[in-house]
């Protein structure tokens, strides 16, 4: 009788190591068509060799096998369609995080020794339109995107004339502890009523080291890191929030290399 494939002729045909199939029907994604109860050995059939050689692909895209067994027991062409493309669109992700990546490196080993200009700046308190919320790390970006778009809605809605920059400060806590108060605000003259999560608020004054980051905010820490050297070097950096001013902000440019964020550190400022 033909008992089918040994597992080293399978092997070969499909290109999936010995060791592999073994652990393949160990987790129940690919069992032998037979299994010798008196010698343990395993036996393949031919219909069998299509299914590996999807497995191999999926797994040669890092497919989980969880998420292969999903695949192969797919009741339809839809389900198994949809499953495959939300893990293409996963690896994409994992792309375009990895190309970021490269690219910050890249900008970090081409910046010039010296770093930022830094200069010292006295702000003065100002009233203003803001959105104040404790945030996670994580979604600090998007929070900050957001309130962003929310603020200059607002502020035209009811022609508030802004007065300067829009801007955020930013608890110690949101980087130490990855989670912390955050605050967007609009600088403006004229009726600011609250509405939602919009609140009028008086924006504190502050002496500042700033510098200018021109670019996407994935290398802004770059800037923060000639701040706070400058600041600690020198000895003059005190508690408080970090701020920023948006010269340019997303609302303003097509792309994230064109944006422009002034850099406030807080610092202790003698009189003279």
């Amino acid at each position: 009788m033909d008992t089918g494939l040994t597992i080293g002729e399978f092997s070969r045909v499909t290109h999936l190591s010995v060791k592999t199939l073994r652990h393949y029907h160990e987790v129940g994604l690919l069992a032998p068509a037979d299994v010798d109860r008196g010698t343990g050995y395993r036996y393949y059939s031919l219909d069998q060799v299509p299914t590996a050689q999807v497995i191999l692909r999926l797994r040669d895209l890092h497919m989980p096998v969880a998420d292969v067994k999903a695949v192969l027991a797919a009741e339809d062409v839809s389900t198994r369609n949809e499953l495959i493309s939300a893990h293409l669109a996963r690896l994409e992700d994992r792309l375009e995080q990895a190309r970021s990546a490269v690219e910050s490196l890249r900008e970090l080993l081409a910046r010039p020794e010296h770093g930022s200009a830094i200069e010292y700046r006295t702000v003065r308190e100002q009233p203003a339109i803001g959105i104040r919320e404790v945030v996670d790390r994580q979604d600090a970006v998007s929070w900050w995107q957001g309130a962003l778009g929310e603020l200059h809605g607002f502020a035209t809605a009811r022609g508030l004339r802004r007065t300067g920059p829009m801007g955020g400060l930013f608890a110690d806590d949101l980087l130490q502890d990855e989670r912390g108060e955050a605050l967007v605000f609009v600088p403006v003259e004229g009726d600011a009523r609250p509405v939602g999560r919009v609140d009028a608020l008086v924006v504190p004054g502050a002496e500042l080291a700033v510098a200018v980051h021109r670019g996407p905010l994935r290398t802004i820490d770059l800037t923060y890191g000639d701040l706070g050297t400058y600041t600690a070097r020198h000895e003059i950096g005190v508690d408080g929030p970090l701020r920023e001013y948006y010269l340019r902000s997303p609302l303003d440019v097509a792309g994230d290399d064109d944006l422009v964020t002034e850099v406030g550190w807080p610092i202790f400022r003698s009189a003279g």
